[in-house]
């Protein structure tokens, strides 16, 4: 018999099906609340247990948005929806995941410099390592009484936000997120999926958004299309990590965002009133100079936006973005935004110039625009530029 039969005293277990009586279960209930202890011992803001079986709402949503078209060309837990919507496909013989949140709150400092583009939460610092801490605890403890326990985090192995949900961890808002019961959104979610028999949680958190729309009137470019329904080829945060030409439509929406989009966050009642906001951490880094970001080498630009995600850890993805930004928001009359943009309308990625192109029209800097440049990218970018630009240059 498993030393944490004895230490709890579970008297009576299966090896291949374990099965309590009365006494067994409350026994069970301990041995659960032990573990989650770990987890919050460890960091973890909210725990709770899903159960280890085919997450089959999820795996419908993926397959419904992915048929019409709403995931764009994202992969993630797009890819293989079989796979990660099935705890058993990850840990055999699972009976249980349990399900960690840490909370990223933290209020937004002003930019020191300008120009600055600003940074998503989540992405401030490494907080899924914050996270794992808390995970990998469990996982330690679990594995010391003799059960297999996985961590799952950021690794798009498991759809989190829906085992948070069945965890009773939350409810989903209409802007996608799993809003945690007094607590608001502001997390990162993952969890341990093990063979130890948890106590699973049965009671859903009720829905707590009621008429509120907030989060869809807010988005900056309309992605919300229904409650609880994002169009991925509309959102910021997706487009921004998208490979390629950024969409037009979508360039002045961008604004001063270089990673990620809270817009739809930061307007939520519940996230607002009841976020479990931390002290800024030394090392976060809500804002990056754009100038500065635009003079880095490859080295050193992918060292400083390290946890971020970049399709094929490319950083022309990094400094497309951050060229919009400087259209957005620099001056058309500061030489340094002038040199940067002129340095980008001759480097050698025809992608970066016909982005360069784009802020040069934007900041009214229309003497900058090479007109010999012959690139089918940059030649698409001139044709789509306001008929009185074009004339300007």
């Amino acid at each position: 018999m498993p030393e944490w039969c004895l230490r709890f005293g579970i008297v009576r277990l299966s090896k291949k099906t374990p099965k309590f009586d009365v006494a067994d279960r409350a026994a069970c209930v301990a041995y659960t609340d032990h573990i989650l202890s770990i987890g919050t011992s460890g960091g973890l803001d909210r725990v709770g247990v899903a159960p280890a079986h085919v997450m089959q709402r999820a795996r419908q949503t993926l397959v419904d948005r992915k048929a019409a078209g709403l995931h764009d060309t994202m992969q993630f837990t797009y890819r293989n929806p079989a796979r990660s919507t099935d705890p058993q496909s990850a840990v055999a013989d699972a009976k249980a995941m349990i399900v960690g949140a840490y909370s990223y709150a933290s209020p937004l400092p002003d930019p020191q410099s300008h120009p600055s583009a600003r940074v998503a939460r989540y992405a401030w610092t490494e907080y899924y390592e914050s996270l794992k801490v808390g995970l990998f605890a469990m996982r330690d403890e679990l594995r010391s009484d003799g059960f297999k326990a996985v961590v799952f985090a950021d690794d798009n192995s498991m759809v989190d936000r829906e085992a948070a949900y069945l965890a009773g961890l939350g409810w989903f808002g209409k802007n996608a997120n799993v809003l945690i019961e007094g607590a608001g959104s502001f997390f990162v979610l993952g969890s341990v999926i093990t063979t130890a028999p948890l106590v699973i949680n049965d009671k859903p958190v009720a829905d707590g958004c009621g008429a509120c729309r907030r989060c869809i009137d807010a988005c900056p470019t309309g992605a919300i299309i229904e409650p609880g329904t994002v169009d991925a080829a509309k959102c910021l945060a997706w487009l921004i990590q998208k490979p390629g030409i950024f969409d037009r439509r979508y360039r002045e929406a961008l604004g001063d965002r270089i990673y990620g989009c809270d817009d739809c966050q930061e307007v939520c009642p519940p996230t607002i009133r009841l976020s479990l906001s931390k002290p800024l951490r030394e090392d976060a880094r809500p804002w990056i100079n754009v100038l500065e970001l635009l003079d880095m080498d490859d080295e050193t630009l992918l060292a400083r936006v390290d946890q971020w995600y970049i399709a094929e850890r490319n950083p022309d993805w990094v400094r497309r973005n951050a060229l919009l930004v400087l259209g957005n928001i620099g001056e058309g009359t500061d030489a340094n935004v002038v040199s940067a943009i002129a340095r980008y309308l001759e480097h050698p990625d025809p992608m970066l110039r016909a982005h360069a192109v784009w802020s040069a029209a934007r900041l009214n800097l229309f003497s900058l625009i090479p007109m010999h440049d012959t690139a089918p990218l940059v030649v698409d970018e001139l044709q789509n530029l306001p008929l009185a630009r074009q004339q300007a240059i």
